[in-house]
């Protein structure tokens, strides 16, 4: 793949992967320069704008070609996206002539002329935005950070690749290519889609590989640095961190496979064994104590691990054991509380990308993967299933109001599930909160599925230190910030850096699915007829804040208010936050370098830097910076501290 990429966009080790960027924040440790106004700036204005005067003037020939010739390529992919169930898609790959083509061979039958102009194009567009790679690392270097602490990368959910490694012969065509995170898994789902599926969903009962099946987590830096070729994930921090002198001896990622549920994480493929190995490692060679980078449910994950590096019978480190390794831990767009899309993407297959479709997208993609299709994939990867919501009504408000509603707002967030349209049998369950929404899910799932999610994942609220205490002994309770308590470790840092200011799911209309019918199926769906002129129900999706993606409430309320209650936070570990307003560049599809988007976010200029500051060993430079109502809706959240409940 990484020849393929060198000969079609010259991507190499010269030419770094790069997101334009037209404006940049000021740096995040600006403590120091703030009163002088000082930016990251690496070329002139005058240079930057010559260079994209010149793309404009050369490109626009070769833009207008590209449209028509790709555009002949697109109407494959949706004709085959309207095919019928009955063989029609792999009938019209074999017509195309694509059943048996891979992206080399499609490159040896383009004319090399095409191959010369789309070369020319990239390394064009390549010289105007170069100077964003590596530029938040040179100018901390410039100011004397340097690489200090060991750092460990733990992902988010879905953006590490997961490869075969199945001998057996419905597997032998897919060894060691990625069925995630690919462009093997966009082939195997457009020309094979039921042995996709077979791979890439776990067995219902166990919750691990299904007979003949075997995917693994991909390791190493190429496990999450990009999710498909030139859609960067983990790749802008790696070139910053490998600026101020990281390499492989002293930075690590430590992949997973997100399908599995935690406990199943460990008995599988022993990753929270691998994961203390390598810190212990880490620091053995180093003498100095790791830095831990998660994102998104990676920070479930490492909490989760928090909890049983220490456990006995677990992890057996005992109650010192974090504070004797972890010097901090950076906590990026952590879904701490869940996420709320999670729920309608197991109840129906949906979330907001799907609902918001317009008509003709829609049919083609029921053709193509249903929305019982797309239910049955979710439910069938038990690690989505930890982020369901937690904290119930206490977090998520009720009939009455939710803590982020805003003044004259006309419906509530509490009433987290709404079914305006009675079904057949007159029985509409009405306005639902989180915490009726969790028994609707049971009730419309399989047996298989209650049982695992209730085993594995616990989603209530522990009001008193002693039950805080308890939880301790129940791995079930371990993913949850609100039954369980922080470790015991006063020395260990923690920064929360996070993104806000992007209309974010945060409530859904539901109706019944009108494709079941008079049968006895109580199949639903988002409603999407419902929406306002104000945007602020778009097609049954109710938006709040957040991040595009988590819950402003998810991502911030712990690090502001929850972990500052006692029992949560027993050793009073220092939490700082900073928060990143989300103001994209219109002219960047990744939002450029001031994007506050949950998964682009960690391509933002201020978040690398702040990072670096911290493995640099300058966090305590950082201060903390909360520019949202964070702190107001977590006053309404029904969660006292410890004196509180006393009296």
């Amino acid at each position: 793949m990484s020849d393929l990429r060198r000969r079609i966009f010259g991507v190499g080790a010269n030419t770094p992967d790069s997101t334009p960027a037209s404006s940049r924040d000021p740096s995040p440790a600006a403590q120091r320069d703030s009163a002088k106004g000082d930016h990251l700036t690496v070329l002139p204005t005058e240079k930057v704008e010559t260079l994209h005067k010149k793309i404009k003037k050369q490109g626009t020939r070769r833009r207008t070609f590209w449209i028509f010739a790709l555009g002949g390529l697109f109407g494959i992919f949706v004709a085959g996206f309207f095919a019928s169930s009955n063989g029609g898609l792999e009938s019209l790959a074999d017509l195309a002539g694509l059943s048996n083509m891979n992206l080399d061979s499609i490159l040896d039958v383009l004319p090399a002329g095409l191959i010369r102009e789309v070369q020319d194009l990239q390394s064009r567009e390549k010289d105007a935005v170069n100077y964003d790679s590596f530029a938040i690392g040179l100018q901390a270097r410039s100011e004397g950070v340097s690489a200090k602490y060991p750092v460990i990368m733990i992902p988010g959910v879905i953006s590490t690749g997961l490869e075969s490694w199945g001998t057996e012969e419905v597997s032998r065509q897919y060894f060691r290519k990625r069925l995630w995170g690919s462009w093997s898994m966009m082939r195997a789902l457009v020309l094979d889609k039921p042995s996709w599926k077979r791979h890439i969903m776990l067995d219902p009962d166990t919750g691990l590989d299904p007979p003949g099946i075997k995917l693994r987590a991909a390791q190493g830096f190429d496990a999450a640095d990009f999710f498909i070729t030139g859609y960067w994930i983990w790749n802008k921090i790696l070139e910053n961190l490998a600026t101020i002198g990281y390499d492989p001896t002293n930075a690590f990622t430590a992949a997973y496979d997100w399908r599995l549920n935690y406990m199943n994480l460990e008995i599988r493929d022993q990753y929270f064994t691998r994961l203390r190995n390598h810190i212990e490692l880490a620091k053995k060679v180093s003498g100095l104590k790791v830095v831990l980078l998660s994102h998104s449910m990676g920070s479930q994950v490492l909490f989760y691990f928090f909890h049983w590096v220490e456990a006995e019978g677990y992890g057996n480190g005992g109650p010192s054991w974090v504070n004797d390794h972890i010097e901090s831990w950076i906590n990026i767009s952590g879904c701490m509380l869940g996420a709320l899309k999670d729920l309608p993407a197991v109840l129906s297959g949906e979330m907001r990308d799907t609902a918001q479709l317009n008509a003709f997208a829609v049919y083609g993609l029921e053709k193509f993967l249903s929305r019982q299709e797309r239910a049955e994939i979710f439910r069938r990867m038990p690690g989505i299933s930890s982020m369901l919501p937690l904290g119930g009504t206490a977090v998520w408000g009720d009939h009455l109001s939710a803590p982020d509603d805003k003044p004259g707002q006309n419906l509530t967030y509490g009433n987290f599930l709404s079914f305006k349209q009675a079904n057949s049998s007159q029985n509409s369950p009405g306005n639902l909160t989180v915490d009726q929404a969790l028994p609707y899910l049971y009730k419309r799932t399989e047996q298989w599925y209650r049982d695992a999610t209730q085993r594995s994942y616990s989603h209530g609220v522990a009001h008193t230190r002693k039950v805080v205490e308890d939880n301790q002994f129940f791995p079930a309770k371990w993913i949850n910030p609100l039954e369980t308590r922080l470790p015991l470790a006063p020395d260990m840092k923690i920064f929360c850096f996070y993104g806000f200011g992007k209309p974010t799911e945060r409530a859904y209309f539901y109706r019944d699915d009108p494709a079941t019918g008079n049968r006895t199926s109580d199949a639903v769906m988002i409603d999407t007829t419902v929406s306002t002129a104000n945007g602020f129900v778009d097609r049954g999706v109710v938006m709040g804040e957040g991040d595009g993606t988590v819950s402003l409430l998810s991502t911030g309320y712990m690090c502001n208010k929850g972990w500052k209650i006692p029992r949560y936070n027993p050793a009073g570990i220092k939490v700082t936050t900073y928060e990143m307003r989300h103001e994209p560049d219109r002219f960047s599809p990744r939002g450029g370098p001031n994007t506050g988007d949950h998964v682009d976010i960690l391509g933002r200029s201020s978040l690398n830097d702040l990072i670096l500051r911290v493995a640099g060993g300058q966090g305590h430079l950082i201060e903390n910076t909360v520019y949202s109502d964070i702190l107001v809706y977590a006053d309404k959240v029904k969660i006292y501290d410890d004196e509180a409940e006393e009296t």
